[in-house]
C-alpha cells in the first residue's frame, strides 16, 4: 500500500502542501530555465461552487462532492524587465484568493562557498561570480503563502530532478515567502 495520493503526495499532507507541490510538478513539467510564474490559490470547493464556468475550464470536476483543497490558478506572465520584489509589490489580491505561489529559478552556492565570496561586488558581478562558480546549485523553488500567515516551501535540485528529491518545509526561502504575505497587506 503506498503512503501517497495519486498526484504523488503525502496522504498526510496539508492542501497547502499538495498544492505547492502540484505547482513543482507542473513547472517541472515545462523543463528548466522558465521565467518566473505566480499562481493565485483559490478554495477548490468555492470555486466550484460560484465559479463553475472557470472550474469546468481548470478541469475540475463539477459533479459529487467538492474536494478539499487549494486550486493553483496561473497568472499573467510576469514583466521580464521588472524585479520581482517590485513586481510583487504592484500585487492586489480580490478577497476571493485565499493564497498565492510562485515558483522561481536561482543559482545557489553551499554554504561552505560562502566564506570564499568576495567582497565589494554589485548584484550583477556577485550574479556572475555565482554562475561560474563550480559549486553553484540551480534550484527551482516554489513558495506559497496563504491570508492565515502559512507557509509551504519545495525546491528542487536541477541535478536531481526527480519528484521522490523534492525538499518541503515551511521555512526554506524566507525572503520570498516574506514578499508573497506582502502581497496580502492591505
Amino acid at each position: 500500500m503506498s503512503n501517497t495520493t495519486p498526484s504523488g503526495s503525502p496522504m498526510a499532507a496539508s492542501p497547502l502542501t499538495v498544492a505547492v507541490l502540484e505547482i513543482d510538478e507542473y513547472a517541472s513539467g515545462l523543463g528548466w530555465d522558465q521565467p518566473a510564474r505566480l499562481f493565485a490559490l483559490v478554495d477548490t470547493a468555492k470555486l466550484r461552487s460560484q465559479e463553475p464556468g472557470i472550474a469546468a475550464q481548470l478541469g475540475l470536476d463539477t459533479e459529487g462532492p467538492a474536494p478539499a483543497g487549494l486550486t493553483p490558478v496561473e497568472q499573467d506572465e510576469i514583466p521580464a524587465s521588472t524585479p520581482l520584489d517590485e513586481f510583487l509589490g504592484t500585487i492586489a489580491w480580490p478577497d476571493a484568493v485565499a493564497g498565492c505561489a510562485m515558483t522561481v529559478e536561482r543559482l545557489m552556492l553551499p554554504p561552505s562557498a560562502e566564506s570564499s565570496v568576495p567582497e565589494g561586488m554589485n548584484d550583477k558581478q556577485l550574479a556572475a561570480w555565482v554562475a561560474k562558480h563550480p559549486e553553484r546549485q540551480e534550484v527551482r523553488m516554489t513558495v506559497a503563502v496563504l491570508r492565515n500567515g502559512k507557509r509551504e516551501s519545495a525546491l528542487r535540485l536541477r541535478e536531481k530532478d526527480s519528484p521522490n528529491d523534492v525538499l518541503t518545509g515551511a521555512d526554506l526561502v524566507p525572503g520570498l515567502a516574506e514578499a508573497l504575505a506582502a502581497t496580502f497587506e492591505a
